[in-house]
C-alpha cells in the first residue's frame, strides 16, 4: 500500500478524489475486501449425473474428459482464484461467485484444492433447470464473510419460438462480514450491523444471435431488479452487488435499461444502480473476446447505498473495479494472442484457464 498523506487527512483526501475519479488511494487506516466473478468455462466431473446433459464431458464423450484433464482444470481454477485480489489483500478474495460449474461436488474437489494456497472457501450451490446442468455457485472465506440465507429464483421465459428457457438459477446469498482479524461483525454508525447481499447470475446465452435472444435477457434482468426492489423494500440502503456473465454489455438493453444500471456514478440515484465495469469496456478492456473484439459480460453492478456510502459510516463502500487478465491466465503467441487462454478451443484441448476473464471489485471501510 502506498502512504502519500498523513492519516489525520485522509478523509480528505478520499472526499476529494472521489469527485475527480474512480479509483482513490488506499489509506493506513483503512479495510479492503475482494469480491469477485469467475466463469468457470464448463467445470463437469467425468461421472453422468441422472437427468444432466453432461454426455459431452464424459470419458468417451465428445471433449474425450478423463480424470487427469478434470483434475488439471481443477488445479488450474484454483490457482487463479487463489491469485484474485491478491495485489491489494494478500489474504485473497472474500468471496467469489462462480459460473458453469455442474455440482457441488465439483465446487468441495476446487475447495480441497484452493486449500494447497492457503484459501479457505466453503461452497455454496442450489441445482437449477440448465439443460446443460451447469449452475452459479459461491465461495466464501468464513473468517471475512458469514452467510445468513440463501435463495435461489427461477427465471420463467421462453425463446423467441416458443420453447421454455431453461436457464440458471439467480443465486442470491445475503450475510454480515467480520472485521479485520476479528470475529466481530462490522457494523455502521448507527451500531447496526452491515449485511451483504449478493445475487450471482448466469443470465441466457445469444444462442441464435443477440437480437432473436434480447428478450430472454431482458426478462432475465428483469427478475434481478425484482429481487433488487424486494431487498430495498424491506431496507432502503440495501448493499447489493449484483454478479455474473450476464451474456450482454452493460451498454446492452438488459443492463443500462432494464437493470437501468448507470455508467457513470453521478448519475445514480437513490435506490439506482452502478456498473461497475461499463467504463472499462469504454476504455477498450473486456472479459472474453469473440471475433476479434473484446465483450465484457462479466459484470459487476452494485446499489446506490454501497456506491455513495460516506465513509464516516464505518459500514463497506465501493472502491473500484478490475478485469483480472494477468498474463498466466492470457494466450501469449498466436493468432489468438492477448485473448483469455481457454480449456478448449474449436473441440482440442487446450489445458488452460478458461474463455472468460475474471472480474471483480475492492470494498473500503475506515476503522
Amino acid at each position: 500500500m502506498k502512504h502519500y498523506l498523513p492519516i489525520i487527512f485522509s478523509f480528505l483526501f478520499v472526499s476529494l478524489a472521489w469527485s475527480q475519479t474512480d479509483e482513490p488511494e488506499l489509506s493506513s487506516g483503512q479495510q479492503v475486501r475482494c469480491v469477485a466473478f469467475y466463469n468457470l468455462e464448463n467445470l463437469f466431473d467425468t461421472i453422468h449425473d441422472e437427468g444432466k446433459n453432461d454426455y459431452e464431458y464424459l470419458p468417451d464423450g465428445g471433449m474425450k474428459w478423463t480424470a487427469y484433464k478434470y483434475e488439471q482444470k481443477i488445479q488450474k481454477m484454483a490457482y487463479a482464484i487463489s491469485q484474485l485480489g491478491t495485489d491489494i489483500d494478500p489474504r485473497g478474495a472474500m468471496c467469489v461467485g462462480v459460473a458453469e460449474v455442474e455440482n457441488i461436488g465439483c465446487l468441495n474437489d476446487l475447495c480441497r484444492e484452493l486449500e494447497k494456497y492457503d484459501r479457505h472457501y466453503s461452497p455454496i450451490l442450489l441445482e437449477g433447470p440448465d439443460r446443460r446442468g451447469v449452475d452459479v455457485g459461491f465461495l466464501y472465506n468464513a473468517d471475512m464473510f458469514k452467510p445468513t440465507s440463501v435463495k435461489g429464483y427461477e427465471l420463467h421465459a421462453h425463446y423467441s419460438d416458443g420453447g421454455l428457457v431453461r436457464s440458471r438459477l439467480q443465486l442470491l446469498v445475503s450475510g454480515y462480514t467480520y472485521e479485520d482479524n476479528s470475529k466481530q461483525f462490522v457494523k455502521n454508525a448507527n451500531n447496526r450491523m452491515e449485511k451483504l447481499h449478493i445475487i450471482v447470475n448466469h443470465w441466457p446465452s445469444r444462442y441464435g444471435g443477440e437480437l432473436t435472444s434480447r428478450a430472454t435477457r431482458d426478462t432475465a434482468a428483469m427478475l434481478c431488479r425484482s429481487i433488487c426492489d424486494s431487498l430495498y423494500l424491506k431496507d432502503a440502503g440495501a448493499k447489493i452487488i449484483i454478479m455474473g456473465d450476464l451474456n450482454d454489455d452493460p451498454f446492452n438493453h438488459s443492463c443500462a435499461h432494464v437493470m437501468d444500471a448507470k455508467k457513470h456514478r453521478e448519475e445514480v440515484k437513490p435506490k439506482g444502480f452502478f456498473n461497475t465495469m461499463w467504463l472499462k469496456l469504454d476504455n477498450g478492456v473486456g472479459s472474453l473476446a469473440y471475433q476479434g473484439s473484446w465483450n465484457l459480460f462479466d459484470q459487476i453492478i452494485i446499489s446506490e447505498p454501497l456506491l455513495n456510502a460516506p465513509l464516516t459510516s464505518k459500514g463497506w463502500v465501493y472502491w473500484k473495479s478490475q478485469v483480472f487478465n494477468k498474463p498466466f491466465l492470457t494466450v501469449q503467441e498466436g493468432k489468438d494472442k492477448g485473448t483469455p487462454l481457454r480449456t478448449h478451443k474449436s473441440g482440442v484441448w487446450q489445458n488452460g484457464y478458461g474463455d472468460h476473464y475474471p472480474t471483480m471489485i475492492y470494498l473500503i471501510k475506515n476503522n
